[in-house]
């Protein structure tokens, strides 16, 4: 039985009556720890990871489902963790994001628009001798590597 893909049953179970949460990524690492990243269009409550956790937890001891020692960690995605999902796009449209692209470019830009296929950005251009000009830019999902938002103190 393949565990992450149990895991994702456990935790769409869990999280079928809250619309408002998703779930981002399961790993099973080899050093025992079982990761669980669930999100919110609101964030996500540490009584939702307590749940979650517990759930996961409950019906994975009860199948026996994972033969050595693991430790369970449930929680939100860090600032710093790369986005993943459709949905984590669209939680973070006017949002600015650092993009690293498959031909190894990168881009930066105000999130402006989310879809099934790609996304848009608003970024800055500038050309020798010429003011910077705010341009949109589409960008296909195939063609992003990784996704960061980044984060501003001003």
């Amino acid at each position: 039985m393949n565990i992450e893909k149990r895991v994702v049953e456990l935790v769409e179970e869990k999280i079928a009556d809250r619309p408002d949460l998703f779930l981002v990524d399961v790993q099973m690492h080899g050093s025992g720890i079982l990761s669980i990243l669930v999100d919110g269009d609101n964030g996500v409550a540490i009584s939702d990871c307590v749940a979650i956790s517990r759930h996961v937890g409950f019906h994975l001891e009860e199948e026996n489902a994972i033969e050595q020692a693991y430790r369970l960690e449930v929680s939100s995605p860090g600032i710093d963790t790369p986005l993943k999902s459709f949905r984590q796009f669209q939680k973070n449209i006017n949002r600015s994001l650092k993009i690293k692209l498959t031909d190894g470019n990168t881009k930066e830009g105000k999130l402006i628009n989310a879809e099934e296929s790609g996304i848009t950005i608003q970024e800055s251009v500038k050309e020798k001798g010429k003011k910077a000009e705010m341009i949109e830019s589409f960008i296909p999902f195939e063609n992003i590597s990784e996704s960061i938002v980044l984060v501003s103190f001003k």
